[in-house]
């Protein structure tokens, strides 16, 4: 059992490495909750993208990360670079003595990422793996009512994510649809909704996928997996980004002997069928928890980012730390191996 210091009579001092298109949601979270965390420094390797960022929050920019950690007495740090070096700079915060929070996935490789958790562990850092989609309120309920077991036995689950990433938006950055830095459909936008697999119905026993590319790059943009959970419930998952001309859905379809829901929208915001053969008094909330977002991200940053402070303060536990995070990229390896040797793949991967 680790021990982990606390943060107590202070605010929580943070940094945030990487001001690209998810930052956003961080900054956002800080300034939420200023009473209990301030915003130390930004780094980015970017400096026109630095500059904007240090005038917009009135911070030092840092080019270099390790220049960063030198230099500022840092909390904890949010990591919001492309996911191939979230390892690499996970691992050096955690040499020195700096928590992270990592964006999703927490790494595009299933060696970086045991290293990573063995690494923050060791050094006694918390490391915090964003799943903002469990905050979700519709996902939520859902959670609770298969946790009651309203569903009976579940007999299937379906996910779909039919959104739309243009060639333009890939050609943005070098490191975009790239298996190193990036990775594909399912492990960079479908990665939330991989890990709704098995938050919700428990772990996996085996998959076996089929994925494919259209777009001028070195990853998958569509896909398909067959699954099978080891509590008997058989499912899919339905990922393209070539939609057209936008966003349709992010959905999850779950039918049991005794209840039947579907959450829906564009993601996963919208309760769109709630059955069960024995009614429950939250029931009636139903139709007030679905709400309108314009985002495919959602709003759970801020509760994320609640969890996380709790936690360093020592009130509360992680929800979802290292070893949690893997759960979600041990599947979709699982499903890229499957793809590649076309074969059912059995989980769990073997621990590095």
């Amino acid at each position: 059992m680790t021990n982990y210091s606390r943060i107590l009579g202070r605010k929580i001092r943070i940094a945030i490495v990487g001001c690209g298109r998810i930052s956003k949601n961080h900054f956002a979270s800080i300034e939420k909750y200023q009473d209990d965390i301030e915003l130390i420094s930004i780094c980015d390797n970017q400096q026109i993208v630095l500059s904007k960022y240090e005038i917009s929050y009135s911070v030092k920019g840092y080019v270099d990360l390790k220049d960063m950690l030198e230099n500022e007495e840092l909390d904890v740090i949010s990591i919001c670079t492309p996911s191939g070096i979230h390892a690499e700079q996970a691992i050096l915060c955690s040499k020195y003595g700096v928590n992270v929070i990592t964006e999703k996935p927490m790494a595009t490789s299933w060696s970086d990422a045991n290293l990573m958790v063995k690494t923050c562990e060791e050094a006694k850092v918390r490391l915090f793996v964003v799943k903002q989609n469990r905050k979700n309120p519709t996902l939520q309920i859902l959670k609770k009512a298969i946790a009651a077991g309203r569903f009976g036995n579940i007999k299937m689950i379906h996910l779909n994510v039919f959104w739309t990433r243009p060639q333009e938006y890939y050609n943005q950055a070098e490191w975009r649809g790239t298996p190193e830095l990036d990775g594909g459909a399912f492990m960079n936008q479908a990665s939330h909704y991989v890990d709704l697999l098995q938050w919700l119905n428990g772990p996996l026993n085996k998959i076996h996928s089929m994925m494919s590319t259209t777009l001028d790059i070195k990853v998958e943009d569509t896909g398909v997996l067959n699954i099978e959970w080891k509590n008997g419930a058989l499912g899919s998952m339905s990922v393209t980004m070539l939609t057209y001309p936008k966003n349709l859905e992010g959905s999850i379809t779950v039918l049991g002997e005794s209840g039947s829901a579907r959450i829906g929208g564009v993601a996963v915001n919208e309760i769109q069928h709630w059955e069960f053969k024995e009614p429950m008094e939250y029931d009636k909330d139903v139709s007030n928890i679905s709400y309108e977002t314009s985002s495919v991200y959602g709003n759970g940053h801020f509760l994320y980012y609640k969890n996380v402070l709790d936690v360093l303060r020592g009130i509360s536990d992680p929800e979802t730390n290292g070893r949690e995070g893997l759960k979600s990229l041990e599947i979709i390896i699982a499903a890229y191996q499957s793809s590649v040797t076309e074969r059912v793949v059995f989980l769990p991967l073997k621990e590095l």
